[in-house]
């Protein structure tokens, strides 16, 4: 093992329990030292370090919860049932691929296209529960990926009727027992929500087992905080539509998660926030203080129990409703103690700008802070705040006067009959903000593309063409699978032209949970080419004939033999829920640093993540890649991985997927349909936080439209919001258009390339030569396409040698 892996193997280990979230405790665990131990359950020796597709992370291996306990000084006393389920779960996953592919040829569509990211239902068992041990830990598990939606049926969302006998004959077996949750999101725990153990251990990448033994034995403590709400499933809103594969109305407006079940007052099972430790704590009366618009709430953390541990004291704000709505509670800013021994405190400072707050008036064009009294609460989750001060607005404030575009949903946004009522204590301090504070800026300065102009102004219109698109084979039958699109660095997703001398090509892998690249490449007279399964996991398992021929590989081409070999193994870190989960930006910057530092290694110079949608809904099959419910977590978490990344030069993240990417049925295809607030309000705020805190060099667009336009295509949604109105410097590609992926049988047409870089996203990836001509046409004014002027192809491919020299010309070389 290299010294990188050891050493980012140790980071990742480090701060792992940093995502654990303790639901439930009785004060059993952690115990005091290894012993006898029954282990159960599917994540206990098939640990799931992450979920699957494009982001899956080729680590050169992954500490299961088996081995990590073994390795801990644990004896295993069940291992005759991990072996039978081994039988069973083996036998259940041949079943489901062979009923992947049978399904894939009825339909007429590679197995590939058909499967990726599908959900293997956990299999319903029936082994005795015979060992004895000091202690039992049962290991639930589920996996989801790219390209499918999760269900809300028994072995997903809800539990099969095996695991939830099982879980309770444990409970009554054992008096100390713990269930542990090896998931990318929440599942309705509704029939086992009383057992007295209860660890979100998350999918913590390579280090997963042995991050757990640390926490079982006290050697570390669990600090997390749910970032997403878990409730019983018939609990979530269910006001918007879900998983239509041509239009989605998000007609629940801005209510989702928390704001949802705190404005129609139902319980959830834990909520947004919460999370326990193996000590208590608690937080001291706040003080709320304002200068201008920026207030601070200091309140004092102390740990009043009997071990080590962490808080994390959280801010809400209950805004008030006038002409527009408003959730019951907004969180608003939030901040985590270090460590604090016992009877030891720290004053926390949360700080936050009341006019970040301001909800998007339609009618005005314009967000707004209506007036009213604005209620700031401080507590330890979204169902646990005590009222801290009353900060008043006299007269309703505008903060940025902003622009009437995206169009329109066909809807008006449901908003609650009767919302839970926002009652203010008499008692409390009131504080004033002038309407005058809470102005900004409505626009920002444009990028100066003078040097790079200069350059672009001296190409032909078919060198231009190069510029705006990624690198690509000639035929557009040989456009490569994502995954094998570099000969940069073998795995890479794809890079940029490499056609110009003196122009830096751009290598581009993917993820979010670390870099995915090839773990092991040969080497021959022809060059370097991947070597074993390169591609890994379902993916490799539904790569049959058909799924070959449409990504561009030839099913019958000879077998290379490697003259030299060499590794590219990298780290798979926690999983974008996970990470959120610290409630800490500081670690989602250490993790940054880990993936920065390996992109110095490997040479690559911008990383396919972080990935940063909300939590819609729990049923979206990438969710673990991304985030929370909320916006200011994805975007405070965003950006602090994003420092972490570019602080070495030559580095930089892509911020994806720009926007609305909420589903993953029909992702290339679905048109999500959404107000102009709940848009702003939600789901562009978290990217509007990162480019404002941060400054990402790359965004991703996503597949799907938004009312009617593709995000890729929509001027509105790339010039207009993300460069006009928050000033953003760098770099908007496409996700991966591979043209055989592409359909023109669908109720929305396919993205086209012309369109696409003509709107403002100058890079569409990966290209090909079919994509090229159609640039050429737009140029001329041939065919039935969007029309695009030289100068219009200047801007554009002006942006990409920007930022091509921009990081190219930073980056140190390679080690590898």
């Amino acid at each position: 093992m290299n010294q990188y892996e050891i050493d980012h193997l140790a980071t990742v280990r480090e701060v792992a329990p940093e995502s654990m979230v303790l639901l439930r405790t009785d004060g059993s665990f952690p115990l005091e030292r290894p012993g006898t131990l029954a282990l159960y359950g599917a994540g206990a020796r098939r640990t799931i370090k992450g979920g699957t597709g494009s982001g899956d992370v080729n680590s050169r291996h992954v500490v299961s919860v088996e081995e990590g306990l073994e390795s801990a000084g644990f004896v295993i006393s069940s291992k005759a049932w991990l072996d039978a389920y081994d039988e069973i779960a083996e036998k259940n996953h041949r079943e489901f691929v062979e009923d992947l592919k049978a399904r894939a040829k009825a339909a007429g569509v590679p197995a590939l296209m058909f499967g990726m990211g599908a959900v293997e239902p956990a299999p319903v068992v029936d082994l005795p529960l015979d060992a004895e041990a000091d202690a039992a830990i049962y290991v639930l598990s589920r996996d989801s990926g790219e390209g499918n939606d999760r269900t809300p049926e028994a072995g997903d969302v809800k539990l099969t009727e095996s695991e939830i006998r099982d879980i309770l004959a444990l409970e009554e077996k054992f008096s100390t027992f713990l269930l542990a949750l090896n998931v990318g999101g929440p599942v309705d725990l509704s029939p086992v929500k009383d057992v007295r153990n209860i660890l979100v251990l998350s999918q913590l990448g390579a280090a997963t087992g042995d991050a757990f033994a640390d926490v079982i034995l006290g050697r570390a403590y669990p600090s997390g905080r749910l970032a997403t709400t878990w409730a019983a499933w018939e609990d979530y809103c269910s006001e918007g539509d879900f998983g239509d594969p041509d239009d989605t109305h998000y007609r629940e407006g801005v209510y989702v998660g928390y704001r949802y079940l705190d404005s129609v007052d139902v319980a959830p099972i834990f909520p947004f926030g919460f999370g326990l430790g193996y000590t208590t704590f608690e937080l001291g009366g706040a003080t709320v203080t304002v200068n201008g618009s920026a207030v601070t709430v200091e309140v004092e953390a102390r740990n009043t129990g009997e071990r080590p541990g962490k808080e994390v004291a959280q801010v809400y704000v209950s805004v008030p409703a006038g002409e527009l709505d408003q959730p019951f509670q907004t969180l608003a800013g939030f901040a985590k103690t270090g460590e604090l021994a016992p009877g030891a405190s720290e004053k926390l400072a949360v700080a936050f700008d009341l006019a970040e707050l301001a909800s998007f008036d339609t009618a005005r064009h314009a967000t707004v802070l209506e007036a009213g009294d604005y209620l700031v609460r401080v507590g330890t989750s979204s169902r646990d705040t005590a009222p801290a001060a009353v900060i008043e607005v006299a007269e309703t404030a505008v903060v940025r006067e902003l622009h009437d575009v995206l169009g329109d949903p066909g809807f008006t946004d449901w908003k609650p009959a009767a919302p839970a009522a926002v009652e203010i204590p008499a008692n409390l301090p009131r504080l004033a903000v002038e309407a005058a504070a809470l102005r900004r800026e409505d626009t920002a300065e444009p990028v100066d593309l003078s040097e790079a102009l200069a350059f672009v102004q001296g190409l032909s219109d078919d060198e231009l063409t190069y510029v705006v698109l990624g690198d690509y084979a000639d035929e557009a039958s040989k456009q490569s699978i994502i995954g094998q699109a570099s000969q940069g660095l073998v795995g890479a997703a794809g890079q940029t032209t490499t056609r110009f001398d003196g122009l830096p090509s751009l290598i581009l892998p993917d993820g979010p949970a670390g870099l995915r690249i090839v773990p092991q490449v040969g080497v021959d007279a022809e060059g370097k080419f991947p070597l074993g399964d390169a591609l890994g996991g379902l993916f490799a398992e539904l790569m049959d004939d058909a799924s070959m021929e449409a990504f561009g590989v030839d099913p019958n081409a000879p077998e290379r033999t490697p003259e030299r070999v060499f590794e590219q193994y990298a780290t798979a870190i926690p999983i974008g829920t996970a990470i959120a989960q610290t409630w800490d930006p500081a670690v989602a910057e250490a993790l940054g640093d880990v993936v920065g530092a390996e992109m110095d290694h490997f040479g690559a110079h911008l990383w396919l993540a972080p990935a940063m949608n909300l939590h819609r809904s729990i049923l979206c099959g990438r969710n673990f890649e991304y985030f929370s419910e909320d916006p200011l977590i994805s975007g405070r978490m965003a950006a602090g991985i994003t420092r972490g990344v570019q602080k070495h030069p030559g580095r930089g993240v892509t911020v994806k997927h720009f926007a609305f990417n909420n589903q993953e049925t029909n992702r290339l295809n679905s048109n999500s349909r959404i107000s102009q607030r709940a848009a702003r309000d939600l789901y562009l705020r978290g990217f509007e936080i990162v480019v404002r805190e941060a400054q990402p060099h790359a965004i991703m667009t996503s597949y799907n439209l938004i009312n009617g336009v593709h995000t890729s295509e929509s001027p509105e949604l790339l010039e207009t919001i993300l460069r006009d109105e928050w000033g953003y410097e760098g770099l908007v590609m496409t996700d991966w258009v591979v043209y055989s992926m592409t359909r023109t049988d669908m109720k929305h047409p396919r993205a086209s390339a012309v369109a696409t870089v003509k709107a403002g996203n100058e890079l569409f990836m990966p290209g090909c030569e079919e994509d090229r001509k159609t640039l050429l046409d737009g140029l001329a004014g041939v065919r039935d396409l969007p029309s695009i002027t030289r100068e219009e192809l200047e801007k554009q491919a002006a942006r990409v040698v920007r930022m091509a020299r921009k990081l190219g010309e930073a980056a140190p070389a390679p080690e590898v």
